[in-house]
């Protein structure tokens, strides 16, 4: 296929676009879902895939709330060494608790503002590309908010269970640290971070969305449009898509997200003034190692981020199929 072509008129310019457009995989769009479908085989395959992952998410959390900088290896051993593989799901029924409702809101935000988004784009002489690219970002922020309703609390408590061993449990379990965090600092205390949270995830939602569409049809134009007949090239280039963006999104939001999860995991004992803020969190993280203890765990969190988002992403395609209506692709 080539791109350059500098004597093609404006119309012919907008056929092969459009040829190109109508090549590509159909998307399947909000309306074409069967609603229970979607959110019943999303809880049981997304629950599959944060098992998975879950692991990597500790380690992670670990090296950012740790002071003395340690490798993932040395750290992921020592938790082995000290807590057997438990260690590497403490916090998971927590985290799986709240990864059902949380999902829930995050894909029925995402899959209705694309759509909305996109046909009043379309409607306003968008290009097709375009408007996909804005539809795609806008889906991403709302997604984000939504979420996060329910993913900060969860957040902080699980990850207060990830960081705590048996010599040092103060937490039974995740109703125990739902009550003791909401006794200490009332309904405020479950939603440390949610304005950073915010700041982080909607603009790399927003860019992460957008990257994969474009990423998708940047791949298709180099193998070939015609080769999306074949389901295995197909989740091919969704996954090869979605690392790229979860691995770049992953290195742009790491400071914020170590920022963060020190707020959420740091313990107070009930002298407000002792609580943690964005000013004296910063401060502490630049005393300990400078910028560089800003990206302490980005390994696990790149290559999680990575294998999460292709993992996620074929599955999130996959089950948008499954979940189709009867005739949709007629």
């Amino acid at each position: 296929m080539s791109f350059g072509v500098v004597d093609m008129d404006e119309e012919g310019g907008a056929a092969v676009a459009a040829d190109e457009i109508r090549r590509l995989p159909a998307e399947v769009n909000w309306e074409m879902l069967d609603k229970s479908r979607f959110f019943v085989l999303g809880a049981a395959l997304f629950s599959g895939v944060s098992a998975a992952l879950y692991p990597a998410v500790v380690v992670k959390t670990h090296l950012q709330v740790a002071p003395p900088p340690q490798a993932a290896t040395a750290t992921a051993a020592a938790i082995l060494r000290r807590e057997g593989l438990r260690g590497f799901y403490r916090g998971f029924g927590a985290s799986l608790a709240g990864t059902v409702p949380a999902r829930a809101l995050y894909m029925a935000a995402l899959e209705a503002t694309k759509s909305s988004v996109g046909s009043a784009a379309v409607r306003l002489g968008v290009s097709e590309p375009a408007a996909s690219a804005a539809a795609s970002a806008a889906g991403g922020v709302s997604a984000a908010i939504a979420a996060q309703v329910v993913w900060t609390p969860v957040d902080v408590i699980s990850q207060r269970l990830m960081v705590q061993t048996s010599s040092t449990c103060r937490y039974r379990g995740g109703v125990d640290a739902f009550k003791k965090i909401l006794l200490a600092d009332g309904v405020r205390g479950l939603y440390r971070g949610f304005g950073l949270s915010i700041v982080t995830y909607a603009p790399s939602n927003a860019v992460w969305w957008a990257s994969y569409a474009m990423a998708q049809r940047f791949i298709w134009r180099i193998v070939g449009a015609e080769r999306s007949e074949s389901y295995p090239s197909l989740m091919a280039v969704q996954g090869a898509s979605a690392a790229l963006a979860g691995g770049a999104s992953a290195i742009v939001t790491m400071p914020l997200d170590t920022v963060k999860t020190r707020i959420q995991v740091m313990e107070t004992e009930g002298a407000a003034a002792a609580r943690p803020t964005l000013k004296s969190t910063v401060r502490g993280l630049l005393k300990e190692g400078g910028w560089a203890a800003c990206y302490r765990g980005l390994g696990p969190r790149w290559g999680s981020m990575s294998l999460s988002a292709a993992t996620m992403v074929t599955t999130y395609e996959f089950l948008k199929r499954l979940s189709a209506k009867e005739g949709s692709f007629d």
